[in-house]
């Protein structure tokens, strides 16, 4: 019981709540809150509608048009997060924004009045180039991206907890594990690198292991609303990344 209260306590402040405090009548605060949904889904944003079709160029127009539409139609203000998952909302959002006419007369000029994000649009491009666009509904895209930015997002997080602890060499050593099986010779190669045993090091990369899996279920419980869709997200989550 104690396990669960923990997990569902993880769902007190979520991606929804960040959409929804972007929805606030505070313009500085929905502004800020705004600015790190931007900052979380702007690439799969930006695929998305590169694979509909736009430019690099209009779809980074496009891209920050989207954001600003959500703050200036006060689009927000409206939603329920009790009508799904976070990532279906900005997928039929953005779907919507794209498909009305509204984004055809109002998208912003290159360098126009407000700017939510400065993307680096060289960066996205180089990204978008990698993509097996060619099998993938703008759709898949978007959720592969999505899936993406989710395992980017929890990453980082794990490897600033290890440098925190002075444990980064442990961290850039071991990190291979957690997306591969590590063979005798790797592991013994790992062990004298870290000058440790064996047996230590498959201590510490399960710990790694578990670890990340915790903060996967942490950061993909930010975008449901109830614990019970979590395991349904993470298995998207998987399938998508395995596309």
């Amino acid at each position: 019981m104690a396990g669960d209260a923990k997990e569902i306590s993880a769902f007190s402040t979520t991606h929804w709540s960040i959409v929804l405090g972007a929805g606030q009548d505070n313009p500085a605060g929905a502004a800020v809150a705004l600015e790190r949904l931007c900052r979380i889904y702007w690439f799969p944003v930006y695929a998305f509608v590169r694979g509909r079709g736009s430019s690099h160029h209009d779809a980074e127009d496009l891209t920050q048009a989207f954001f600003t539409y959500l703050l200036e139609k006060e689009a927000l203000k409206k939603l329920d997060p009790q009508k799904g998952k976070f990532r279906s909302f900005m997928l039929a959002a953005l779907t919507n924004f794209l498909n009305n006419e509204w984004d055809k007369r109002q998208t912003l000029k290159r360098g126009g009045k407000i700017q939510i994000i400065s993307l680096d649009e060289t960066r996205a491009e180089e990204l978008y180039s990698h993509e097996p666009v060619e099998l993938l509904t703008p759709e898949k895209l978007f959720e592969r991206r999505w899936a993406f930015a989710v395992v980017e997002r929890v990453f980082a997080r794990l490897k600033q907890e290890y440098a925190k602890t002075d444990k980064l060499k442990l961290f850039e050593t071991l990190e291979h594990g957690l997306t591969r099986e590590i063979t005798q010779d790797v592991c013994a190669g790992s062990a004298a690198s870290l000058a440790m045993n064996e047996g230590a090091v498959k201590v510490a990369l399960h710990r790694l292991r578990r670890r990340y899996g915790e903060l996967l279920r942490e950061e993909i419980g930010q975008t449901v609303t109830i614990p019970e869709e979590l395991n349904d997200e993470i298995r998207h989550l998987c399938a998508a990344i395995a596309n």
